[in-house]
């Protein structure tokens, strides 16, 4: 009994130093939409086509940001805010990526903002490309350009699925998920 007291202390004392690093931690992480985007999002509901579209909407201001501080003199300020906005942009991208998928597996109808998206993206992915690659936020860059090129081959193929599935399948136009057919 006598030598497992050491360890709890020890124990304890490990878990009193790492907390405020796992608090700092957290509070540091940085959330990539405002609370009002957030709202909109949840305000979209289910909706395909507008959660799309909000998403859309907000990779623009955040691909609009980055090309506004391109042309800005070179510092340590702007480095630190392209990293930041390229980080964003990433996130952003990937985070629209999981919902496409998701939409896409139940076969939800979302032509109408993947012909947006399709456009928007390839915009966004040229913008990011003629950005000029430096250090502090080369791979945050990169990062972004991956996602870019990742998001803009999932729009365009879901949307040429989603042409050929709906051809064929007239009845569920318009849909946010394929609901059993009755036999």
């Amino acid at each position: 009994m006598r030598l497992r007291f050491p360890f709890v202390l020890l124990a304890l004392f490990i878990a009193a130093v790492l907390t405020p690093s796992f608090a700092l931690a957290q509070r540091k992480q940085h959330d990539v939409l405002t609370e009002a985007q957030v709202e909109k999002i949840r305000e979209a509901g289910i909706d395909p086509n507008e959660r799309i579209k909000l998403y859309t909407e907000f990779l623009n201001d955040h691909v609009n940001a980055v090309k506004g501080l391109t042309n800005r003199a070179k510092s340590d300020a702007r480095a630190v805010r392209l990293d930041r906005e390229l980080q964003d942009v990433a996130d952003l991208m990937d985070e629209l990526g999981s919902n496409l998928d998701e939409y896409s597996d139940r076969h939800a109808d979302m032509r109408r903002a993947l012909k947006v998206l399709a456009d928007d993206s390839q915009h966004w992915l040229t913008s990011l490309k003629a950005l000029a690659g430096e250090q502090p936020f080369d791979l945050s860059r990169k990062e972004a350009i991956e996602s870019g090129q990742d998001l803009t081959d999932q729009a365009q193929r879901l949307l040429r699925e989603q042409t050929d599935y709906f051809a064929l399948h007239k009845d569920e136009k318009g849909q946010e998920r394929a609901e059993p057919k009755p036999q």
